[in-house]
């Protein structure tokens, strides 16, 4: 697979106009893709990096990317235990999208994204694994960078048609998308595709090499090609998956056999943290109805009653959500006290959220699911210094972080009396923006703190730096 978006079956209290909450939903009526060049020659990791945050803007600016802040992290966990068998560095980040498709990519400089639907149809998060260590071995090989040396930057090209079509397929235009991702590959295909195969046997060797070092089964890549394959039979169209990924029975055996001669790892009969996650993950996308919950919930299953409740919540019948919620109290899993403070958000009961979720974010500073879901808590109890305090140390760790900079927001709008009221709630909107694709409207947003600023000589310096670093950004090629 080269670096590009492809199919594996085949992402405010608003009482002035600048406090306006930045909603970052994809374009349902246009589709942009950035500005490629033509460069040629190899990559560096600086041209690299840029390109991955490109490409996480504009994913996240034309595609439904999920944003639920404890499903995001879950996934980062394991790809991060796979990424600490390498020599890459810190990545551009993870984004789950809302799509049914069996569907994985990955971008120069650590950019991974995961559909909802890859996660439906795996078994076990060993074969989610799988997936994320082949990506993450085409990107410490460095594929990406090969490729544009040896094709003279056609690559890019195919970047901007394969990012076309899947933004077009994301969309509801399944065959038109597919037209464009099939139709920008066609002309590459002839030169390109031994050279993929052979990427593709490297990825596969190298990926279960480091998706066992991390303690993963390595059985369960083969096992989850299988299911790719009987994924593609039942398609009418010749998937983007096979031009770039091109997965035949041989690969498949080789597969196979290299798995037979790694030590054994025990297989998990049963992954219940697994099936939370999994069921989870098709109540926030819409692939999960609520006869098939209350199947599993009748049996007493504590993934099927866990999502169950969240399918309540997301109903907005709080009244039910708790009574199912109660059925798994015990269980001791960290998203029963997340659904069990978005309950009592929802029921207005600020004390009882605030309760609810402060003694276990003490316990674990560190976790961003809790920390968030106490700085919803405090924003609405109109704690706004301790949300500063609570998101910005997140923030400091990943620039990236679009959920941190709309509670930034939120808390800076609150802080009525403070100096710099409307212009930190102008320059963090424009991070939120920026980093959800709409760059154009981030640079007008810092245009507007930096006239605000001009009288403060050390905020005016600050968001005259942010500002140019947006604008050189947004005018370079890939």
């Amino acid at each position: 697979m080269r670096f590009l978006p492809v199919i594996l079956s085949a992402a405010f209290i608003a009482n002035a106009s600048y406090a306006q909450s930045f909603d970052p939903q994809p374009s349902a009526s246009q589709v942009e893709i950035p500005n490629i060049g033509s460069g040629i020659g190899l990559l560096d990791q600086q041209k690299e990096k840029f390109i991955g945050e490109k490409v996480f803007r504009e994913v996240h600016k034309q595609m439904p990317v999920i944003q639920d802040i404890w499903l995001e992290d879950q996934f980062f966990q394991v790809f991060s235990s796979i990424l600490s068998e390498t020599q890459l560095g810190q990545p551009i980040g993870l984004v789950v999208i809302k799509d049914p498709q069996i569907n994985a990519f990955a971008v120069p400089g650590g950019l991974f994204a995961l559909n909802t639907g890859l996660i439906a149809s795996a078994r076990n998060i060993d074969e989610i694994a799988g997936v994320m260590a082949h990506e993450v071995a085409h990107v410490s090989q460095r594929h990406f960078s090969r490729s544009e040396e040896a094709f003279k930057g056609q690559t890019l090209l195919s970047l901007a048609g394969l990012l076309a079509g899947v933004a077009i397929a994301a969309q509801g235009g399944g065959d038109a998308g597919a037209a464009v991702m099939l139709g920008t590959q066609a002309a590459l295909m002839d030169s390109q595709l031994t050279y993929s195969r052979n990427q593709e046997r490297e990825a596969d060797r190298i990926g279960m090499q480091y998706m066992y070092a991390a303690g993963y089964n390595p059985q369960s890549m083969a096992d989850y090609f299988e299911t790719m394959h009987r994924a593609t039979s039942r398609v009418s169209f010749l998937p983007d998956f096979w031009l770039t990924h091109p997965l035949t029975t041989e690969r498949m055996s080789e597969a196979r056999l290299r798995a037979n001669q790694m030590p054994k790892v025990k297989n998990r009969i049963y992954d219940v943290d697994f099936e939370i996650l999994k069921w989870y993950t098709m109540v926030v996308s819409n692939q999960a109805t609520e006869n098939q919950l209350q199947s599993l919930a009748s049996q007493k299953n504590i993934a099927g009653l866990i999502a169950l409740a969240a399918f309540y919540v997301k109903q907005g019948d709080y009244v039910q959500a708790q009574s199912t919620l109660d059925q798994v109290k015990s269980s001791g899993k960290p998203l029963v006290t997340l659904l069990q403070t978005d309950i009592y958000l929802g029921q207005n009961k600020l004390d009882q959220a605030y309760t609810s979720i402060a003694s276990t974010q003490m316990t674990m500073p560190e976790n961003r699911a809790f920390s968030y879901k106490l700085a919803e808590v405090l924003l609405r109890q109109g704690k706004f210094a301790q949300v500063q305090t609570l998101v910005q140390r997140f923030i400091n760790k990943n620039p990236r972080d679009i959920q941190g900079w709309q509670f930034l927001q939120q808390a800076a709008n609150l802080d009525k009396a403070g100096s710099l009221r409307a212009i930190n709630v102008l320059r963090y909107r424009a991070e939120a923006e920026y980093w959800s694709g709409s760059e154009e409207n981030a640079i007008k947003s810092m245009l507007h703190a930096q006239r605000l600023a001009k009288d403060n000589q050390a905020m005016s310096a600050r968001i005259d730096s942010r500002l140019k670093q947006m604008q050189d950004e947004r005018r370079m090629k890939i």
